[in-house]
């Protein structure tokens, strides 16, 4: 059976025979032109979905495409057609988005509150790609509390970090680790760092991920796992090829970076096993 495709812009408007409703004057109704809505432009006969609405020299004019991804720009007004019926094109009408009632990370959101001052307290992650994505899902609830995300640029410097920052109570850090599973190097370092400082004022967690992007869940780009990575290849370069996007160089990688990150909305698209432990050192530095 020969599969039908649904087109959202009608057949009759290939047709070479004139459109019964030009023939057939009616009075013309105003017609919001929303996003997606398919209208016909009279005087040229051009079919398309509205694009958007803008101005230009001073008036309102809207873009249409047609089927082939042309775009074409019209005053907006009267002289078009929706459903055989003629309208007058008037621009949407923007509503004030309402005010959110919970953060990303799913807290009570408080409106209209100024950033507290930052504690003395801080909380540590790897690189900026976790620094990135802990602001994304946290960076309200972190601004209330007056916590401050700072890079420590790999967890190999964390002793020496700890040492020159002189961890004590009230002045607590708070470390995120990439791959901290028992017998790792990460985990032996995390073990040093905890004994060097005093008792109380660093705790070391982590998710078991080589690289946080693997703490977004992978339906976010399509995937129903993240890829295993043979031992030798640069971990992000081989999701990259995997993933079929360019991998070529740095560039690329900080491309895919902002292409995972715009996927994530809530704390809903990450993983519990990074959730967790970032709410954990949110409460150890904030209590």
């Amino acid at each position: 059976m020969t599969g039908v495709t649904h087109d959202r812009y009608g057949s009759d408007v290939l047709s070479s025979a004139p459109a019964q409703h030009h023939r057939q004057p009616r009075t013309s109704r105003p017609h919001a032109a929303e996003p997606g809505l398919v209208v016909e432009e009279v005087t040229t006969g051009w079919v398309g979905a509205v694009v958007r609405v803008e101005k230009s020299g001073g008036k309102h004019v809207v873009v249409l495409e047609d089927r082939r991804g042309r775009t074409r720009t019209f005053p907006l007004g009267p002289g078009f057609w929706v459903d055989g019926e003629p309208v007058v094109l008037t621009a949407p009408v923007r509503q004030a988005p309402a005010r959110p009632t919970r953060t990303a990370s799913g807290s009570v959101a408080v409106g209209g509150e100024r950033a507290r001052v930052a504690r003395g307290s801080r909380i540590w992650v790897e690189g900026r790609h976790d620094a990135e994505l802990v602001e994304r899902v946290w960076g309200d609830d972190l601004r209330h509390e007056g916590v401050v995300v700072e890079l420590l640029e790999g967890v190999d410097h964390l002793v020496d970090r700890l040492r020159e920052f002189a961890p004590e109570p009230g002045r607590r850090v708070g470390v995120l680790v990439d791959h901290l599973v028992a017998g790792s190097k990460e985990s032996r370092i995390a073990a040093d760092a905890v004994r060097a400082a005093p008792r109380g004022t660093v705790l070391v967690l982590g998710h078991p991920y080589v690289d946080v992007w693997q703490a977004v869940r992978p339906q976010r780009v399509g995937l129903d796992a993240w890829p295993t990575i043979e031992r030798g290849t640069e971990w992000k370069r081989g999701i990259l090829r995997e993933l079929g996007w360019p991998a070529q160089d740095q560039a690329d990688v900080a491309r895919a970076w902002q292409r995972i990150l715009g996927t994530v909305r809530t704390y809903a698209d990450l993983e519990p096993s990074l959730l967790g432990r970032v709410e954990e050192l949110i409460d150890f530095v904030t209590s």
